[in-house]
């Protein structure tokens, strides 16, 4: 017990040493992470459905620092709009007025995207940090598996739920939006479990990180101490 105390008291020490001995490792993960989120529900949609040719900016954003500072709306309405507010959207055009689909990002599209990015880049760094450091003793991570596990949880969740249209549901997962033919009630619950999914990955993937940090706590106290005890015999 009293190692896991020290262990999990060391944690945040391990991770930003483990981030700052590879930032190229973390920097990198983070942005293929990111741009994984962004591109893959595109390419799933434009194989499945059609091919985007449309973007574009909220043009309404310009608007929004006048509206912040405005008195005539109260902060949980702020607050509640700027969560939910779409920044960009991609659009596949059809032959009637509704369009074929639309995927739109918001703000908290964009932040779960860089909290997982960073989440993915700080496992990946923590694990080539934990090899190099316990080079003499034999490594205990979570080696290959780990990150092959890593590697499936990000795809998987670029295809989560995100603000796509086309169904006649506002928010559900990309393959709900590319398999044609499902009712509404199967999207919904399917959107759910989505939701669900992604929420435990994420909480999955950060435990994973905290606990690969006190590894490496607990293993570089470790052989410091008999690195001690050797030296005094």
């Amino acid at each position: 017990m009293r190692s896991l105390a020290r262990g999990l008291g060391g944690a945040p020490g391990v991770i930003w040493r483990g981030i700052r001995a590879r930032p190229g490792i973390f920097l990198g993960v983070a942005l293929a992470v990111i741009v994984l989120d962004l591109s893959l529900p595109l390419l799933v949609l434009s194989v499945f459905r059609k091919p985007w040719d449309h973007f574009s900016f909220n043009p309404w954003l310009r608007n929004l620092p006048g509206w912040l500072l405005s008195p005539a709306q109260t902060l949980a309405r702020k607050v509640e709009f700027v969560s939910d507010v779409s920044l960009f959207w991609f659009i596949a055009s059809s032959p009637y007025d509704a369009a074929e689909w639309g995927f739109s990002v918001g703000l908290q599209d964009l932040l779960r995207w860089l909290y997982m990015g960073g989440v993915f880049g700080a496992y990946f760094a923590l694990w080539l940090y934990g090899r190099a450091r316990l080079a003499r003793r034999p490594w205990q991570g979570s080696g290959r598996g780990g990150a092959a596990g890593a590697v499936l949880s990000t795809l998987g969740l670029a295809t989560a739920p995100c603000s796509v249209a086309g169904c006649g549901l506002p928010v559900l997962p990309v393959m709900g939006l590319a398999l044609q033919g499902l009712t509404s009630g199967t999207l919904a619950a399917l959107a759910t479990v989505s939701r669900l999914a992604t929420q435990a990955v994420l909480a999955g993937m950060t435990l994973a990180v905290v606990a690969l940090a006190c590894l490496i706590a607990i293993s570089t106290e470790q052989q410091e101490r008999r690195g001690e005890g050797l030296t005094k015999a």
